[in-house]
């Protein structure tokens, strides 16, 4: 018998893109796998909920979509944990629950690709697809994990020095093959429902952003594979559903729950000195981006306000004791 797949997407503020991603699940036959979608609304301020309910009903997806209009913002990771409760104590639960945001579109079979992927990969707990921009250009999907070394890099920004640090660069290439890797993009993953009720899902410290990475740290962590599948395959447009990761807007200040995330990720994985250490090399790394910038009449690519807000938001949680908001 084929395993059975949820399909869970987080929405906010993005009701069309969701309509749309949900069309996209149901216009596929998926192999054979039978498929379940939920759709939850995360509060949306501007009527997403209406919208959605009105698209249920005039596109007759009935009881193939089940609609979950939520009274508060619960973030992604506590948004999702919403739908997998309700899961865990349904009479007949899913082999496998695939995570798609609502700014992404199925491809392809994808699917059915990454159930079949984790039904003959039993060491395996998460698939991931590939994901491409909707002109077609494909973007890195599949990654290692953040490390001290990784932030210093990625904040200096400096080819001669950043090529030392190629071994810890947390993007892999866009055309990274399939096989295992530290993690992958939670913009279109599928997870073993088994492993994640035992987990107990996302972590519920995290508002928004990094609750995936940690996730799949803690399925390493535990012996178990995180698989990258590009032949499955994924539109995403990047960024629409979070309004922080656009090309226009590199220096864009980052939310304070941004902040907030990175810190209770390296907390978590790293320790209170590991997450220390990896502050302090990200704005060394900051620090001496600004002069190499000027030099090379380049914009420096440093968030804007970012010492003030990593050492009031990060560095002085983490030095005098306060790690939770």
């Amino acid at each position: 018998m084929s395993s059975r797949v949820a399909v869970i997407i987080v929405n906010y503020g993005t009701a069309d893109l969701a309509i749309a991603a949900v069309e996209s699940v149901l216009e596929r036959d998926h192999g054979g796998h039978p498929v379940e979608v939920h759709l939850l609304d995360n509060a949306s301020p501007k009527g997403d909920g209406v919208a959605l309910a009105d698209a249920h009903a005039a596109r007759h997806w009935k009881d193939r979509v089940h609609l979950w209009l939520e009274h508060e913002n619960h973030g992604f990771g506590r948004g999702n944990n919403v739908v997998l409760n309700g899961l865990a104590a349904s009479p007949v639960l899913p082999d496998h629950v695939f995570f798609l945001n609502p700014d992404a579109q199925l491809q392809n079979e994808a699917i059915a690709i990454l159930a079949d992927r984790l039904d003959t990969t039993p060491g395996a707990a998460a698939a991931g697809a590939g994901i491409a921009l909707p002109s077609g250009r494909p973007v890195t999907a599949a990654f290692r994990f953040p490390s001290g070394g990784s932030e210093f890099a990625q904040a200096l920004n400096f080819g001669p020095i950043s090529r030392l640090f190629r071994d810890r660069v947390v993007p892999l290439p866009a055309n990274h093959p399939d096989g295992p890797v530290d993690w992958v993009a939670g913009a279109a993953v599928m997870m073993r429902f088994s492993v994640l009720r035992d987990l107990g899902g996302f972590d519920p410290d995290f508002f928004l952003y990094f609750e995936e990475v940690e996730l799949m740290f803690r399925m390493r962590k535990l012996g178990h594979q995180i698989l990258y599948v590009p032949e499955a395959r994924i539109q995403h447009v990047e960024g629409a559903a979070t309004d922080v990761r656009t090309e226009a807007s590199v220096r864009k200040p980052k939310p304070a729950y941004w902040y907030h995330s990175w810190r209770q990720y390296y907390l978590k994985t790293q320790g209170r000195s590991g997450a220390i250490l990896a502050g302090l090399a990200w704005m060394s790394g900051a620090a001496l981006n600004a002069p190499l910038a000027k030099l090379r009449r380049q914009e420096s690519r440093t968030p804007k306000h970012f010492f003030r807000d990593f050492t009031q938001l990060v560095m002085r949680p983490l030095l005098f004791g306060r790690t939770h908001d």
